[in-house]
C-alpha cells in the first residue's frame, strides 16, 4: 500500500529482482511510496509498477530512485544487473592504477599523522595501513589476531585482544557496535550484519555515555602503568564514483589529555 511503511526489510535483498530489490531499499529507508514518489519525483503509479515487475525500469531510472533511496555504490550495481544493464561503477584493488591517487592520499594523510595512531579500513573494517604508533595498541593482542586480513574492530573487542586494556571498555564497545548497526542499516551489507552478531557475542556490556559529562566517548586505553585517552575522528572521500573509494575510510586519533600527547611523543600544547 503507498500510505504505509511496512515493516524493516531484514537480511539481503531479493537478488534478481529488480523491482524487489528498489522496494527492499525503500522499506530500509523506513519510506512509503507516496514519499518516495514526492523525493523523486516519479508517479506512485509508476513506483508501483516497477516494484511488482509490471514495469522494467530504464537504467536512468534505477539510478534516480537509488540516488533518493542512499543505495551504496556496490548494491545499485546489483540492481542494475537485476534489471538487465550494465553496472555502472567501476570496482579495482587499491593498488591498481586507476586509484594511484587515493592511495598516495592515504599514504599522505598516514604519514602526516605520525607519531599518533591512525589506520585505514575498508568497507568490511579490514585493514589497509596504519601508522607505527598503532602497534604501541595491539602489542598485547593475540598474535592470531593481527594475521591478516586484521578485521579492526573484532581486533578491538575481541577478548584476546585489545579489550582487556580498554579501561572503558563499556562504552567505547557500546560506542563501535552503535556505529556498526548504523552502517548494516546503511548498506544492508551481510558481511557486516554477520561481524555484528560476532562482535555482540562478546563479553563486555555497554555502557551508555552520559551526554551531561562527555562530548565525545574517548578510548582510554591502559598501557603499563599510564592510561591513555584519545579522541577519534573519521575521514572518507567526498563524491565517490568508484566502489573500492566509496567504501574506504581513515581512523584517526588524537590525545584528549596532556599525559597521553607526552606518551606518544607530541607537544601537548598543540592539542590540551
Amino acid at each position: 500500500m503507498t500510505g504505509t511503511r511496512g515493516t524493516v526489510s531484514e537480511g539481503a535483498p531479493p537478488l534478481g529482482d529488480a523491482g524487489g530489490m528498489i522496494r527492499w531499499w525503500r522499506e530500509r529507508r523506513h519510506l512509503t511510496q507516496l514519499e518516495l514518489s514526492g523525493l523523486s519525483e516519479v508517479s506512485t503509479r509508476h513506483l508501483s509498477y516497477v516494484e511488482t515487475g509490471r514495469s522494467r525500469p530504464s537504467s536512468q531510472l534505477v539510478l534516480h530512485l537509488c540516488e533518493h533511496l542512499r543505495v551504496p555504490l556496490r548494491r545499485r550495481n546489483d540492481i542494475l544487473l537485476a534489471a538487465g544493464f550494465a553496472p555502472a561503477y567501476a570496482e579495482h584493488r587499491l593498488a591498481d592504477p586507476p586509484l594511484a591517487a587515493v592511495n598516495s592520499a592515504i599514504t599522505t594523510i598516514l604519514a602526516a599523522h605520525e607519531p599518533l595512531p591512525a589506520l585505514a579500513v575498508d568497507g568490511h573494517w579490514e585493514l589497509i595501513a596504519a601508522t607505527a604508533a598503532i602497534s604501541t595498541l595491539t602489542s598485547g593482542c593475540d598474535p592470531a589476531l593481527l594475521e591478516p586480513p586484521v578485521n579492526v574492530l573484532r581486533l578491538s573487542l575481541h577478548p584476546d585482544g585489545m579489550a582487556p586494556g580498554i579501561a572503558n571498555l563499556g562504552q567505547w564497545r557500546g560506542h563501535l557496535l552503535h556505529r556498526l548497526e548504523s552502517q548494516v542499516l546503511t548498506t544492508g551489507d551481510p558481511v557486516l550484519s554477520e561481524l555484528l552478531a560476532e562482535l555482540r557475542s562478546y563479553p563486555g556490556g555497554e555502557t551508555p555515555a552520559d551526554p551531561k559529562d562527555q562530548v565525545l566517548v574517548p578510548l582510554r586505553y591502559r598501557l603499563g602503568d599510564t592510561e591513555l585517552s584519545l579522541l577519534s575522528t573519521t575521514t572518507v572521500f567526498g563524491t565517490p564514483a568508484e566502489i573500492t573509494v566509496s567504501e574506504l575510510a581513515i581512523e584517526a586519533f588524537y590525545p584528549a589529555d596532556a599525559v597521553t600527547a607526552r606518551t606518544l611523543g607530541v607537544d601537548p600544547s598543540r592539542f590540551v
